[in-house]
Order: structure tokens, then C-alpha cells, then sequence
């Protein structure tokens, strides 16, 4: 199995998520685009039925993690079908684009060009790019924003505030029902022996960026 890590920010770093309804929308999105079939009612389906179902469907990647930000967004993904990570990604960013420019009476490109995408190839990279990937949040957490430096003084207080962020996978592998349809755990539940919570403090005490700066994409 060949893992991506996706990123893609809004043009010229521009917000492109203003308010929770465009988090949820996204994340709908997420679960209606990932299907060989053209989205129908992508405006219709309600966000009750993403977080409680899964529907059947013909998926064209896995989901193993993902977090929004304020102007982007992280995916961690491989692909089910051949073509099927570009073909994803393509449907996502139209269309949620499209929901984005009508909704704000705009025009023109939304995103920073084509979604990067980066193959996690090593150990050393796989064991940190999940983690990563769910610390993101704590860029909005004031005393926490040293994150990657290793030098936030309450680690405990680091961890409630994921605990109460909504917009990322990290819930779902803490065991808090949240978006679970999206997301496929039992490959990261290995990796890490299900004892993902236990592991992710700490690594928040012992991060070291450098080692996959170079894969961070940022």
C-alpha cells in the first residue's frame, strides 16, 4: 500500500474555511466525493448520516487521517483504484470550490494550484506524518504554537484542546465518535499497537521536526 500525505491552502494563503459550516461541508464532501459514481444531492446529504453511516459505496482511496486549518488542509491517503488519488482530489477541490465561490459570491481559482502529495517511504516519516497531522490545530492555541520547538509548557492543556477541536481526525482515533465513515483506523491502530493516545503524548514531549521537515509540505 503506497500513503500519501496531501496538502493543498487556499490561493495567495487566503481563508478558506470562515465559519463551521464550511468545515462541515468539506468534510461532507470528503465522504460524497470518494466514490467511482458521480456526487448526487451533494448539497442534500445531511451531516447525521456521515457521522453515524456508511453507505454503500465504490471508494477510490482511504482516509487514514486528515485535519482542516483556516486557509488548508491535510489528508493522509492511498489509493484504491489506479488514477485514484488524483481522481479524488480533483473532485474534491472542484467541488468544494464551487460550493465556496457561491456561497460567497466569488469568482476564480480557490486553491494554491494542484494538491501537493508526498509518498511516506520511510519508517521514520510514517511514524511521525498521523501525529503530525493531528497537532496542526495547536497553530490556534496560543501558548502552544511552539509546538514543533518542543517548548510548550503545559502539555496537558495542548491535549484538551484537541480533545474539543472537531475539524480533524485525532477524535476518531481517541475514541470520540466524530466523523468515523470517512475514515479508515485499523492500518494507524496497528502501527501503533491501539495505543495511539498513549503514544501521541508522548510524542508531543519528545517531537522532533527535523527529522521530516524536508516531507512536511508546508
Amino acid at each position: 500500500m503506497d500513503l500519501y500525505h496531501a496538502l493543498n491552502r487556499g490561493v495567495d494563503k487566503r481563508v478558506i474555511f470562515l465559519d463551521d459550516q464550511d468545515r462541515a461541508r468539506f468534510v461532507h464532501d470528503l465522504y460524497e466525493f470518494n466514490d467511482t459514481a458521480p456526487a448526487k444531492n451533494a448539497g442534500r446529504q445531511q451531516m447525521s448520516d456521515i457521522v453515524s453511516h456508511s453507505f454503500e459505496r465504490d471508494k477510490i482511496v482511504d482516509i487514514h487521517g486528515w485535519c482542516l486549518m483556516d486557509n488548508h488542509y491535510h489528508l493522509l491517503l492511498n489509493e484504491r483504484v489506479e488514477g485514484g488519488l488524483s481522481l479524488f482530489l480533483r473532485k474534491l477541490n472542484v467541488g468544494y470550490a464551487k460550493y465556496f465561490n457561491e456561497k460567497y459570491k466569488r469568482v476564480g481559482t480557490l486553491f494554491q494550484g494542484r494538491t501537493k502529495k508526498i509518498l511516506i517511504n520511510t519508517d521514520a516519516h510514517l511514524l511521525h506524518i498521523l501525529n503530525y497531522i493531528h497537532l496542526n490545530p495547536l497553530d490556534l492555541m496560543e501558548s502552544a504554537r511552539s509546538w514543533r520547538e518542543r517548548t510548550i509548557s503545559d502539555h496537558q492543556k495542548a491535549i484538551n484542546f484537541l480533545d474539543n477541536y472537531r475539524w480533524s481526525s485525532y477524535l476518531d482515533y481517541a475514541g470520540t465518535k466524530n466523523f468515523p465513515s470517512i475514515l479508515r483506523k485499523d492500518f494507524f491502530e496497528d502501527v501503533f499497537g491501539g495505543q495511539y493516545i498513549n503514544q501521541l503524548e508522548k510524542y508531543l514531549r519528545s517531537i522532533d521536526i527535523s527529522e521530516i521537515k524536508k516531507f512536511t509540505l508546508e
